[in-house]
């Protein structure tokens, strides 16, 4: 099922951005890299965060074994990565990272199941083109998508059956501007 939206994700993201090798992609909640790797075949570049230490080591060991040099990765979470996006605040772990460099045309956040929920954050998050959410949790999805769908519209929505016999329900949505 992974593949499925992997394909999915690469296959439509050229077609609503067919200039994305011309633009930068933030990710918040990367994790280990399941999107990050893929997607920086895309991207001219990929900022990458995430707050879990083990899963940014992984996804460090990934890209350096395959030689990938296009993402940038920092150990933060989804509210330190809006204020060091912002210029609000200054970190240590970014000391090395000009992030003034970046043309950042696209974001991917793949927040846990309780959503994003929080309006501030949303409303960073709309302030880019193309906003790819991917979401486990449909509920917490369509509220989010109350305050995104304010400046954004969905361009395509598809949901993937990753977890059998349960609940959940793995979604992927892209909007734009």
């Amino acid at each position: 099922m992974n593949a499925k939206m992997l394909y999915f994700l690469l296959t439509a993201l050229p077609q609503v951005m067919p200039n994305s090798m011309q633009t930068d992609l933030v990710e918040l909640y990367c994790g280990s890299g399941n999107f990050t790797i893929p997607l920086s075949q895309i991207f001219r570049r990929v900022f990458a965060t995430e707050v879990v230490k083990d899963s940014i080591h992984t996804l460090q060991e990934t890209i350096q074994s395959h030689n990938i040099t296009n993402i940038t990765l920092a150990r933060l979470n989804a509210q330190e990565s809006i204020a060091a996006l912002c210029r609000q605040r200054e970190f240590f772990r970014l000391k090395d990272v000009d992030l003034d460099s970046f043309d950042f045309g696209a974001i991917l956040i793949d927040p846990p199941r309780s959503g994003v929920g929080d309006e501030a954050m949303l409303e960073f998050i709309a302030r880019f083109r193309v906003i790819v959410y991917i979401s486990c949790a449909p509920q917490t999805l369509c509220d989010d998508l109350r305050v995104l769908k304010r400046t954004h519209t969905i361009y395509t929505l598809a949901l993937f059956e990753q977890f059998p016999y349960t609940h959940h329900i793995e979604s992927i949505c892209i909007l734009t501007r």
